[in-house]
């Protein structure tokens, strides 16, 4: 036991370094350094003069190769230098004389030949840095992003606990103030956004269905305290707002009524409580353990509190992540109480049926802990009307004093709100820097303007931040809600009032790299996540996937014994399908604008409409889904199964294989889906189902199941081969070599069958 008439000089370590950085913090000497833009070199085209992007991968080719081996040279130098200065008279464990033993020489050829063999192998691995490389949500990463994961990780700082990450620390809040502004959260009063990392979306996801399943049940655990705890006694006045704006004291509601009160209005109550009521946020704590879901764990709670309530539910889009119901069994609500809402024919949450299912919910006196909307779904690249989910909660629902939280779930997509962030300039200047080389959509931009009305969101910097592993995040919109996941370790050392220095608390998971948290920041400084930065890569990566969706269309022109048939389908808004006179004509027109003109060229001369089409067309985002059919004597193939076994047939010449076969052999690789009728509901279904094969009635299915490939175009290239035609055509190429390979094999098949 230690004494204590000794002087605390460990604790006062911390407390000096946690005044230090909050110092460091607090004067912005973090801060990435906002470079306004230089208006007098602004272009009409938004690729000339506008080649940063070309400096921030290592590229296609390794074109980048001596820029990054100094940044990696230059890091483990600085870091063998610090080593060395740091008590420099203290002795070497490794002497000349160690350096020449026989077990240090044997120690040493086992390591190069290891090495080697790991190196050779890794050749085996996908070709993630070619444009040919359409496969799966994986790309090159930013130069930044690896040199600044490769100095941090010499390191080794564990963001865990202040005292072993007392830098990386600094660089995660600062990473997570850049996602929240990205995003658009800030501050609104009382409300301040906060945002950390994760390995991953997953544990995001997860962490974000926690702290809202504790949410829901925290009103009914301090309804309980206020009535039994004498030391709250004080607090049993307690009075709060019902959704619909009506007053009525804690002790009075009932348990549906408790359950349903807004985000902003729970997370307020241990301060409303300390201000009004004089009873500290700490005691309030202490006496609440009792009564919390947390602690008391989902049965127990039950059985004190719930009664006649039903059982709570999440609800999520039929294309939700596996990371979803995944949640819904380990918070032990059960992945039977996730409830999948189908799809609509675009693909996207159908807002008929999530509206019935709030309904029958609210009929049944069943709470729905939150609504989830994909921004960004890793099968298809579509984006759920998260404007509207928002609109039906305060709309409809709030007035009949029901609520949930909403949760963006934008792993995939976080990064494109870059797109909505213009670049910082100076008061007065009347021009910026050129716009992305293509926005969203009309409806997309739409849902991403409603982010930051959701309640939190998952972004994983690891995909369309382009960084290293592990790098996810989860971003609060308001930080009181990280409160109700917050554990601790007493060796952690977080108390105190620097709690804008702590992230280790909260979440899933405890031990995570510091180096991760390096990566992002330098990525963040390098590459802004606005339009300058990723929204210039993203709009580059857009570009390239609508021209894609463009080039497979084009396809059916000119095939006559297959057709290809792209997920999402060619929808126009509404004032664009009068200005051309329909969506087929503006098909045509579309095909006119695009034929055999070069990048440069079309990108330099369009007019805004040129590209207006481009960008309302395909995907929300940079994945596409499409699949092929092929033609008979009597017409299109009317067989679901035996176009499902076509695509099989495509994929099995596209997709990489884990058998150790020569990745140089590979022309071509994209990957596939399973578009499941279980799962996505009837409509989308059968829709993309009369799509693919010219007839509501097919001759056969195939357990509801439609085989599609997938192509995830993440590259920001705008090139050119040889003879000055878009590398795109390339791609087309071998993507039409494949499927006649698989047709001439088909159809040789079937001439055998005959005979």
């Amino acid at each position: 036991m230690a004494n204590k008439s000794q002087p605390d000089y460990a604790g006062r370590a911390h407390d000096s370094l946690k005044q230090a950085l909050r110092e460091r913090l607090d004067r912005n000497q973090l801060a990435h350094r906002e470079v306004p833009w230089d208006s007098t070199r602004a272009e009409s085209s938004p690729l000339t003069g506008g080649r940063d992007v070309e400096a921030w991968f290592l590229g296609p080719r390794a074109e980048n190769a001596e820029l990054f081996e100094q940044l990696v040279l230059e890091a483990l130098r600085d870091h063998s230098f610090w080593r060395r200065n740091f008590h420099p008279t203290d002795p070497p464990a490794i002497t000349q004389t160690i350096k020449r033993d026989p077990g240090y020489l044997r120690a040493l050829d086992t390591l190069h030949t290891e090495f080697d063999t790991l190196l050779a192998e890794l050749k085996k691995s996908a070709p993630f840095f070619s444009m040919r490389y359409q496969g799966h949500m994986t790309w090159d990463q930013t130069l930044p992003g690896m040199a600044g994961y490769f100095a941090a990780m010499l390191y080794n700082q564990n963001n865990v606990a202040l005292e072993a990450s007392p830098l990386t620390t600094v660089l995660e809040v600062r990473v997570g103030e850049d996602l929240c502004r990205m995003v658009g959260y800030a501050e609104q009063g009382q409300v301040r956004p906060w945002s950390h990392l994760t390995c991953g979306g997953t544990t995001a996801n997860i962490e974000a269905m926690w702290a809202a399943r504790n949410l829901k049940f925290y009103p009914l655990s301090l309804r309980e305290a206020l009535g039994k705890e004498p030391a709250l006694a004080a607090a049993k006045g307690l009075e709060v707002t019902l959704p619909s704006d009506k007053k009525a004291r804690l002790l009075d509601l009932n348990a549906w009524q408790a359950l349903n009160l807004e985000v902003d209005e729970v997370l307020g109550l241990p301060t409303r409580i300390q201000d009004q009521f004089g009873i500290p946020v700490e005691t309030l704590t202490a006496r609440l353990s009792d009564y919390t879901l947390q602690d008391l764990g989902l049965v127990e709670f039950t059985r004190r509190h719930l009664g006649d309530v039903k059982a709570p539910v999440f609800m999520v889009p039929g294309s939700k992540h596996y990371s979803l119901p995944k949640a819904a069994a380990i918070l032990g609500v059960g992945a039977d109480h996730m409830y999948s809402v189908p799809l609509d024919e675009a693909g996207r949450m159908d807002m008929e049926s999530l509206e019935s299912r709030l309904d029958q919910c609210r009929a049944d006196k069943r709470p729905v802990i939150a609504v989830t909307a994909v921004m960004g779904t890793t099968e298809e690249g579509l984006v759920d009307p998260l404007a509207s989910v928002i609109a039906l909660r305060k709309q409809k629902y709030h007035p009949l004093d029901m609520s949930f939280c909403v949760h963006a779930d934008a792993a995939w997509g976080g990064y494109f709100a870059s797109l909505l962030r213009p670049a910082p300039g100076p008061k007065g200047a009347r021009s910026g820097p050129p716009a992305p080389v293509l926005q969203l959509s009309t409806y997309a931009m739409k849902q991403f303007e409603a982010l930051p009305e959701a309640d939190t969101i998952t972004v994983d910097p690891h995909k369309t931040g382009y960084l290293p592993y592990p790098a996810g995040a989860l971003c609060y919109r308001n930080q009181a809600m990280r409160s109700l996941v917050a554990f601790e370790a007493p060796y952690i050392n977080t108390a105190g009032s620097q709690e804008d220095l702590t992230v280790g608390k909260y979440g899933i998971e405890g031990s995570k790299p510091g180096a991760a948290a390096a990566g992002v920041y330098l990525s963040h400084a390098v590459v802004p996540p606005d339009q300058r930065g990723y929204g210039k890569i993203l709009g580059r990566a857009l570009y390239n996937c609508k021209l894609f969706h463009a080039r497979l269309l084009m396809m059916n022109a000119v095939a006559d014994d297959y057709r290809v048939v792209p997920g999402p389908r060619f929808e126009l808004p509404e004032n664009l399908r009068k200005k051309y006179g329909g969506t087929q004509k503006a098909l045509e027109t579309l095909r006119n604008q695009l034929s055999n003109k070069r990048h440069e060229e079309l990108l330099a001369s369009a007019q805004p409409e040129e590209l207006e089409l481009l960008r309302e067309m395909g995907a929300d985002l940079n994945i596409l889904t499409y699949a092929f059919n092929f033609q008979t004597a009597d017409g299109l193939n009317p067989s679901l199964a035996k176009a499902n076994d076509f695509n099989r047939g495509i994929y099995d010449r596209l997709g990489v294989k884990a058998d150790g076969r020569d990745i140089y052999g590979y022309r071509l690789l994209v990957s596939t889906t399973d578009f499941i009728e279980a799962d996505y509901g009837k409509k989308f279904f059968a829709d993309y189902e009369e799509r693919l094969l010219g007839t509501a009635t097919p001759e056969d299915a195939e357990e509801g199941r439609i085989t599609v490939l997938r192509s995830v175009i993440m590259d920001p290239w705008i090139t050119e081969d040889l003879e000055g035609r878009p590398f795109l055509d390339t791609i087309i190429q071998e993507l039409r070599a494949a499927v006649e390979d698989t047709l001439h094999e088909l159809q040789g098949t079937a001439t055998r069958r005959t005979r």
